[in-house]
C-alpha cells in the first residue's frame, strides 16, 4: 500500500474509549487507546515515533504508557525514543520477550489501567517467546478491543518462527478466538488482501471469504484500512482460526486441529 494512501488517521469512537489507527512504516499499524473521560491514552507498538508523537499531539491526550505486543523492531523499535520524548512514560511488554526499553513485563491475566479503561493481558507466545495480546474494555457495554500484534491478522496469523503449532493454537484459537464475537480486532499489519487470497484457496466454497476479499480490495484501492475486524468475522473467514472445520481439515488432510493449523501455516509460507 502506498504510503500516501496510508496517512489518514481513522478514529473508532466507542463512547468512553476511542481508538485511533496510526499507519506507520510500509504496512504496520500503531494505535492510540484513548479514555475520553480523562484524556489519558496508551499507544500500541509505536515503532515510528515521530508519526505517533504527532498523533498524540493532534489528539490532545496525555499518553502515559506504551503497550508492546512483541519485541520485533517494527513493533518495539520506537520504544527508546518514546521513553526519551515523554519522561516517565511506562513501557510495557510481555514476560520473557526482552522488548526494547521495557520498564515492566506483563503476563496472562494482568490488568493495565488507561484512565477508566481496563486492559487485560493475554499471554500469546509463539511468533516471539513473550508475545502478548492486549484486550481493552471500557466497561460501558461497548465491544472490547483486542490488539493482537503479529499473532492474529485479518484472515491470518503470524509466522511461527521458533514457536510451535500447539503454541499458536493456544494463542489464536483458545485465547483470542474465545473472546466475545463482537470484539473488535486491531492487528499489527495490513496483510488482509493477500491473507484472503490464500483463504480462498483453502475454502473455495466459503462465500464469507469471497465477500470479504472483494471488500478488502475495495478498501485498500481507495486508501482505506481493513481494521478493525471482529472475532465473529475471523471465525467466518480466518483459515487458521477455522483449523477445526471439516472443510479446512479436508484441505490439510489432518484430523488433529493443531496439526491442521500447522499445515495451513506451512502452505501459507509458500503461497
Amino acid at each position: 500500500v502506498a504510503s500516501t494512501a496510508r496517512e489518514t488517521l481513522l478514529p473508532t469512537s466507542l463512547d468512553t474509549m476511542r481508538i485511533v489507527t496510526v499507519p506507520i512504516m510500509s504496512d504496520n499499524f500503531s494505535y492510540l487507546i484513548i479514555d475520553e473521560a480523562t484524556k489519558i491514552a496508551a499507544v500500541v507498538d509505536p515503532a515510528e515515533p515521530a508519526t505517533v508523537l504527532e498523533a498524540i499531539k493532534r489528539e490532545g491526550v496525555n499518553c502515559t504508557q506504551v503497550l508492546t505486543t512483541h519485541s520485533h523492531f517494527d513493533h518495539a523499535g520506537g520504544n527508546s525514543v518514546m521513553a526519551k520524548s515523554i519522561p516517565g512514560i511506562a513501557i510495557i511488554g510481555g514476560k520473557g520477550d526482552n522488548a526494547q526499553a521495557v520498564t515492566k513485563e506483563v503476563g496472562e491475566g494482568d490488568v493495565i489501567k488507561i484512565g477508566t479503561i481496563d486492559v487485560q493481558v493475554l499471554y500469546t507466545p509463539c511468533h516471539t517467546p513473550g508475545h502478548v495480546t492486549f484486550v481493552a474494555d471500557a466497561k460501558d457495554g461497548t465491544p472490547k478491543c483486542a490488539f493482537t500484534g503479529d499473532t492474529m491478522f485479518v484472515a491470518g496469523c503470524g509466522n511461527l518462527n521458533s514457536g510451535t503449532p500447539a503454541q499458536m493454537y493456544t494463542a489464536l484459537v483458545e485465547k483470542i478466538g474465545t473472546l466475545p464475537p463482537e470484539t473488535l480486532v486491531y492487528v499489527g499489519h495490513e496483510y488482509t488482501v493477500k491473507n484472503l487470497m490464500f483463504a480462498v484457496t483453502v475454502e473455495p466454497e466459503n462465500v464469507a471469504i469471497q465477500q470479504k476479499l472483494a471488500w478488502a480490495k475495495e478498501q485498500v484501492a481507495s486508501g482505506k484500512h481493513t481494521v478493525p475486524s471482529t472475532i465473529a468475522s475471523e471465525h467466518a473467514t480466518n483459515p487458521f482460526l477455522r483449523c477445526r472445520e471439516k472443510s479446512v481439515m479436508a484441505y490439510t488432510g489432518k484430523s488433529d486441529p493443531v496439526e491442521s493449523l500447522g499445515e495451513v501455516r506451512a502452505r501459507k509460507n509458500v503461497f
